[in-house]
């Protein structure tokens, strides 16, 4: 499979060409928050901007299980168009709060509070309309490149956010941040709704939600995948918030460093998105391997001496983390049921990012009272206890088969449990493609 090869689809590069732009914006606001919390709003406390990120992602516990329901019912084109239209006019709220000289903390936290209410309600309708972008055998391609999009605006925009903020401040930020948007919504518009692939949608009924929780509950791959995730964005995922303190606290440097921490950081993303866009059908072991190799990576991160040599170890980080959450999310949205996936993706929304106001507090308090280093260490440990008892776990659970063979001697060693998701994989594929031609 080709790097690029759902840019072939007109749609797709419209979606893509407009993610990217918003996704810059919205790296620029991400940096620029957590500077103007722990900067000018508190007495550089990790524990403040623990509690804004906390706050931005909290709503996901709360909002996703519904989101998910209601990705699998209504226009998603529809839909994201209003999602973006709410992220717009809050990050432009912020703006002019901040360039009018009244911002508080408490209002950066309401902020930050109704940011996170719209985004759980984006969230798992832009994970799954992207399988109406491109066919169902270019939906690996097509979900690596998303994450291509994502962390190439990672690159850009905290180096960019950092300049700004030393140049014009952190208000005009927020402000640039809400015309980006402007970009994702005449993505939307300009589709040709014609070659839209529409996946069946849900019918109204009782019991959906718990319908998508049991269908996850029956699905031991899926269950595996949504731990070691978690695990690992509760406590290893804080990159805003450890960055940020490393920055200030250990090495003494100012708003343009801490942006160009985020900016190496996504080098090693980068790479691993594009290399995700060329596999074409990942699998649990990877999710688990991934894992592993982010523990080690982000303990040696978090014990380099100077910022030079934290900002180089931070590549292969941002490389192990995306190998992982780009294997989950395209393993889980290519073998779940067409009907059913907008619910399986909000699950794992929940999981992955509603893990972030649990661990952000935690996080941010163990950087203050035991040092910014500490802050990184346990996610490292986390994650190598998490991926280790995984792999243990589905070695025993899921049985592996040895066959010998005589006439040409050699070993084939079958995991059960991926066969049978192969299985799966295939049919879901196969019913995409009958959807499709039913639709055409």
């Amino acid at each position: 499979m080709s790097t690029f090869d759902s840019l072939r689809f007109r749609n797709y590069r419209l979606w893509f060409a407009g993610a990217l732009v918003a996704n810059i914006g919205t790296w620029m606001q991400r940096v620029a928050q957590d500077w103007l919390v722990l900067t000018q709003l508190s007495d550089e406390s990790g524990v403040a901007v623990g509690i804004t990120t906390a706050l931005q992602f909290a709503p996901v516990l709360l909002l996703s299980a519904y989101a998910g329901l209601l990705a699998d019912r209504v226009d998603r084109r529809k839909l994201l168009m209003a999602t973006q239209i709410g992220q717009g006019v809050l990050a432009a709220g912020l703006g002019a709060l901040v360039l009018g000289g009244h911002a508080q903390l408490w209002q950066v936290y309401v902020f930050a509070a109704l940011l996170g209410c719209v985004s759980a309600i984006d969230g798992p309708v832009r994970q799954t309309f992207v399988a109406e972008l491109v066919p169902a055998n270019k939906l690996s391609n097509a979900v690596g490149l998303n994450s291509a999009s994502f962390n190439a605006a990672r690159l850009i925009g905290p180096g960019i956010a950092g300049l700004a903020i030393a140049a014009v401040g952190t208000g005009w930020v927020f402000v640039i941040n809400a015309a980006t948007f402007a970009a994702t919504i005449f993505a939307l518009t300009q589709m040709r709704t014609s070659e839209l692939r529409r996946m069946p949608s849900a019918p109204r009924g009782r019991g959906q939600i718990r319908e998508g929780v049991a269908y996850v509950r029956g699905r031991s791959d899926i269950v595996v995948i949504m731990v070691v995730v978690g695990v690992v964005s509760t406590f290893g995922l804080n990159f805003q918030l450890t960055s940020a303190m490393m920055a200030r606290t250990e090495f003494g440097k100012g708003a343009g460093e801490y942006g160009i921490l985020g900016s190496v950081l996504a080098i090693g993303s980068l790479t691993g998105a594009l290399l995700a866009a060329r596999r074409d059908r990942p699998r649990v072991r990877l999710v688990i391997g991934a894992a592993f190799g982010f523990g080690v990576a982000s303990g040696v991160m978090a014990l380099m001496p100077t910022f030079t040599s934290y900002a180089i170890a931070s590549i292969p980080v941002g490389l192990a983390s995306l190998t992982m959450m780009t294997a989950a999310n395209a393993t889980i949205q290519m073998s779940t049921d067409p009907a059913m996936r907008g619910r399986v993706m909000a699950l794992y929304m929940i999981v992955f990012l509603g893990a972030t106001p649990v661990g952000s507090p935690i996080v941010g308090w163990i950087g203050q009272e035991l040092g910014a280093r500490w802050s990184i260490g346990i996610g490292s440990i986390t994650a190598i206890l998490v991926s280790v008892g995984a792999a243990l776990w589905a070695r025993r659970a899921w049985g592996v088969e040895v066959r010998y063979h005589l006439r040409s001697p050699h070993l084939d060693v079958v995991h059960q449990l991926e066969a049978r998701r192969e299985a799966e994989v295939a049919r879901v594929g196969a019913q995409d493609a009958a959807d499709e031609q039913s639709a055409a």
